[in-house]
């Protein structure tokens, strides 16, 4: 057995291919002490009914290699045939990424592995390239990025993300035994029902070592959880399979979005932490601004009047940051018309958006703007001069969703038009925020012999990176009606993420919770804003409003001009404190309490505690005063929060009060 290893923070990745040559398998996946130790996923015992190949712990099965087991590559040619039998050829090694070819040579496939440990971190990247040596077409019906065998004994507790429209990030664990898991997306985008997020943690120990797989894709994708009959369990991650395959082509490639796993010793928490750690990794260092956007005031009714006496009220409670919403362009007086037809209304800017903007840099306020690039109104301009650019099955009339179609951004000239419109607006404007919508599901399903959600998810990729390129100091926040479109893709792509159209304060907390279980809070806009319930009613002070969305990235949605003077103090009051801690918040390692959260950094912690009202009435009867115990502080230091002192050592053990009002913002200083 030929072994590799690749070490990260903490955790180390050990792969080995056997003499035989006939496939890379898993030797070890955790803290560094089990690199050098005996192999955990080994199986024992000798097989009599199935091949070889079915009980080991494959890093990548192939069709012909392994068979009655899932496999992540199945690949036909001419012949009618579904398997090939690759071999290992060679492998290079390069500091923190290694390379494993495999070759047959019937079928004139190569199949490169490759792994990616980035230094100080505890993730392995992993993707796969298949290339085409031969003359004949080849067709790629199962096309895993890969598969991660997690070294559990008697089963697995899975966890996932689920949701819906307004209530994304649910969390759900499932103890399987013995079996299959799958969650996935066939909407042409992440989605809003599942996460490309599982968490895996042994039965037997369900706090212990905990491991997790996230997929960097914006398209169709699909995870899976398979516990086999020895009791260990393997994800894969993958792109999901069409109904055609994807051609490859003679002499051409085919390279998988890149699957991201994870490893933490401190349980599910602590994996959180770590891909927090790795999505930091991808973020750029710009200027984290308090945000007011207009759409909840005014909605489609843009005036650059009304929207300046919304920016002064703004700038007063101390936004940096004014973003026009919907309804800014010509024609869009409703959801019904207008988009793609990105020219600024002189009736909404009748002085121009250029002295608009000029407006509110003499308040104090930056100027960002809301766009929807991929989709297009049946009425608008541009479907009736570009026709062939809707994207649509022939034939068939294209598929209707919230009054929009979508461009087949597949097409290059369609590519280059969204982009061309982008860099005119960022050109000709002071824009340095662009909130990108996307409010529906790519449906429509077009021409299946190509692959469409390839060329669609890699042009917008290209967009995506050609404005960091070209507009380093904009802004960008990545928006799908709500938490449609949050992955590692688009974390590479965006500065922020908006997980949820749904802003009152009780659902949110707990979309929030489900969010940072796989998402670093760097990534996480939250607005304060006056909605009401869609799942959990009942009323909550401001204070709990500001709380809930100072622990992400902060906003204000609000109708400002109803607020009272009291209410806008209240705002500027937490506002002001929400600068002295939105670096803590954005950059330090996230941990629960028993009520809330602690934002733990190298100068300060942040704690944000919520009386979420489900406890039993208080006050009727003799009671304690309700504690709750920090984690991550020095005992031997002492530690200033509020205007009180204690030491390190109380901290941990007893903890902070928390009494008389519905949640608290806590900072928490070392003073020696």
């Amino acid at each position: 057995m030929t072994r590799w290893t690749l070490r990260g923070a903490s955790t180390a990745y050990v792969v080995g291919v056997p003499e035989h040559g006939q496939w890379a398998a898993l030797l070890a996946w955790g803290p560094h002490a089990v690199a050098d130790g005996p192999s955990l996923t080994e199986p024992t015992g000798t097989e009599h009914f199935l091949p070889r190949a079915d009980v080991e712990p494959l890093e990548y099965g192939v069709r012909g290699v392994r068979y009655t087991s899932p496999a992540e590559l199945v690949v036909s040619g001419p012949d009618g045939s579904d398997e090939c039998r690759p071999v290992f050829v060679n492998a290079v090694q390069d500091e923190d990424e290694l390379a494993l070819t495999f070759a047959d040579p019937l079928r004139s496939l190569r199949v490169v592995l490759h792994y990616r440990m980035p230094a100080g971190l505890d993730v392995v990247e992993r993707w796969v390239a298949v290339h085409n040596d031969g003359t004949d077409e080849l067709r790629l019906h199962e096309h895993d990025s890969a598969a991660f065998v997690v070294p559990t004994s008697d089963g697995a507790v899975i966890r996932s993300l689920w949701g819906e429209w307004n209530s994304e990030f649910q969390q759900e664990s499932v103890v399987l035994r013995r079996g299959r898991f799958t969650v996935d997306s066939r909407q042409g985008i992440t989605g809003h029902s599942y996460s490309p997020f599982l968490s895996v943690s042994d039965a037997g120990d369900p706090a212990g070592t905990t491991y997790g797989v996230q997929l960097a894709w914006s398209g169709d994708w699909r995870l899976s959880a398979d516990v086999d009959t020895t009791g260990q369990t393997r994800i894969q991650a993958g792109r999901a399979p069409s109904s055609f395959g994807l051609a490859l082509a003679p002499g051409s490639s085919w390279v998988s979005p890149v699957a991201v796993g994870g490893c933490s010793t401190s349980g599910p928490e602590g994996l959180a932490r770590v891909f927090h750690a790795y999505q930091r990794s991808l973020a750029r260092d710009l200027p984290r601004r308090v945000l007011y956007n207009s759409w909840f005031a005014t909605e489609f009714d843009i005036r650059a009047d009304h929207q300046l006496e919304l920016a002064k009220r703004a700038a007063g409670i101390g936004a940096e940051l004014f973003v026009v919403d919907d309804g800014w362009f010509v024609g869009r007086n409703d959801d019904k018309s207008a988009l793609g037809d990105w020219e600024v209304d002189p009736a909404a800017f009748p002085r121009g958006l250029d002295t608009f903007i000029a407006d509110l840099g003499e308040l104090g306020l930056d100027f960002g703007l809301w766009v929807e690039p991929e989709a297009i109104s049946p009425s608008s301009k541009l479907a009736a001069e570009h026709p062939e650019w809707v994207l649509r099955t022939a034939g068939r009339e294209p598929i209707e969703i919230r009054n929009q179609w979508l461009l087949d951004l597949s097409r290059d000239d369609v590519t280059e038009w969204i982009w061309s419109m982008l860099d005119r607006l960022l050109t000709s404007y002071d824009i340095t925020y662009l909130k990108w919508d996307a409010n529906r599901a790519r449906l429509d399903a077009g021409d299946r012999r190509r692959d469409l959600d390839g060329l669609v998810v890699a042009n917008l990729y290209k967009i995506l990176d050609r404005l960091r390129e070209q507009h380093p100091r904009v802004f960008v926040e990545g928006c799908a009606g709500g938490g449609g479109r949050v992955d590692l893709g688009m974390a590479a792509r965006v500065d922020t993420l908006w997980p949820s159209d749904n802003t009152a304060p009780l659902d949110r907390l707990r979309i929030q919770d489900g969010f940072l279980t796989g998402w670093s809070p760097h990534l996480m806009s939250s607005w304060v804003t006056d909605a009401e319930g869609t799942h959990d009613g009942r009323e909550r002070s401001l204070d709990f409003r500001f709380h809930v969305a100072m622990a992400g990235g902060l906003g204000i949605g609000a109708d400002l001009s109803r607020w009272t003077d009291e209410q806008l103090a209240v705002a500027r009051r937490h506002v002001l404190q929400y600068w002295k801690i939105r670096r803590t918040v954005a950059d330090s390692k996230v941990h629960r309490l028993s009520r809330g959260l602690q934002y733990v950094g190298a100068d300060q912690s942040v704690v944000f505690l919520y009386d979420t009202g489900d406890d039993n009435v208080r006050g009727t009867l003799p009671t304690r005063q309700r504690r709750v115990p920090l984690v991550g502080l020095d005992p031997s230091k002492n530690y200033r929060v509020g205007e009180k002192t204690h030491p390190g050592s109380y901290l941990l053990e007893v903890g902070v009060a928390f009494e008389g009002a519905d949640s608290l913002c806590l900072v928490v200083e070392p003073l020696d």
